[in-house]
């Protein structure tokens, strides 16, 4: 009588009993850590996979939004679904519970409410809200969604993403809701828009969201440069300065980043 070992039926630990979905993560995992678009082929000697897998993959990644294809330049990078998993980490407790604090300390120095949100498709989560007394209602808080291209938070993000990904998030007029009559109604003129928010270094509303109320929000990046985040004060004192606003809200922004990466 013959004996089949048991190893026979077990496959090694070291090797993938699914090799087209390891290799998924792999190149996933490899696009979330540059900085930049890259070539198929980048890809592909890198991870020491064959060109022919590369390319399968990614277009499947493609189809389903987890990858974009840079076509003018012949780069792939991460696509809006997988910005929509690294927001339902972030939404998953972790940075709220390190943003709390700054949120909170925030608003007590500035007696203005502020609030920490994320990206989801088009639109921006709010995660963390504090309120300051004695200030006017917000339509803002934990749970409520917004239109990112209206508020100061989702303008600070799109601000950080790669332009093919915000050109997906928008591709037309009919992906420009409003709630005043005021903001960008065209790709184009977001496009001006985030081009503003970069040159100066943080993001403004001005009536845009509620009437009379004004924010300032600026990005949170994570270890790879990817906005995770963004911190955002709402003030409607006339006499309040922008910049002094902005300034602090920049200054919680990069702490919450640093905490992010011990």
């Amino acid at each position: 009588m013959s004996v089949i070992p048991d190893t026979a039926a077990t496959p090694r630990a070291t090797e993938p009993q699914v090799p087209a979905a390891e290799n998924t993560l792999r190149i996933l995992s490899y696009l979330a850590g540059r900085p930049a678009p890259v070539a198929a082929s980048a890809i592909a000697r890198e991870l020491d996979l064959p060109r022919s897998t590369v390319y399968h993959l990614l277009t499947t990644l493609s189809a389903h939004g987890f990858v974009l294809h840079f076509r003018e330049e012949q780069r792939w990078g991460l696509g809006t679904s997988a910005f929509e998993l690294a927001g339902g980490y972030t939404r998953q407790q972790p940075l709220a519970r390190l943003g709390r604090p700054l949120i909170a300390a925030l608003s007590d120095r500035l007696g203005e409410s502020a609030h920490l949100a994320v990206m989801s498709g088009g639109d921006v989560l709010y995660i963390v809200e504090e309120r300051a007394p004695r200030r006017p209602a917000l339509v803002t808080d934990v749970g409520v969604r917004l239109p990112a291209h209206l508020t100061a938070s989702g303008r600070a993000m799109l601000a950080a993403l790669p332009r093919e990904q915000v050109r997906a998030l928008y591709p037309s007029a009919s992906a420009f809701p409003d709630r005043t009559g005021l903001g960008p109604r065209r790709p184009t003129e977001l496009r001006e828009l985030l081009r503003d928010v970069r040159a100066r270094g943080y993001a403004v509303e001005d009536s845009e969201v509620a009437d009379g109320l004004r924010s300032v929000g600026a990005v949170v990046r994570d270890h790879a440069g990817w906005p995770v985040a963004a911190v955002a004060v709402t003030w409607a004192d006339e006499r309040l300065e922008e910049r002094v606003l902005a300034d602090a809200v920049i200054e919680a922004a990069r702490v919450l980043e640093s905490r992010m990466k011990r």
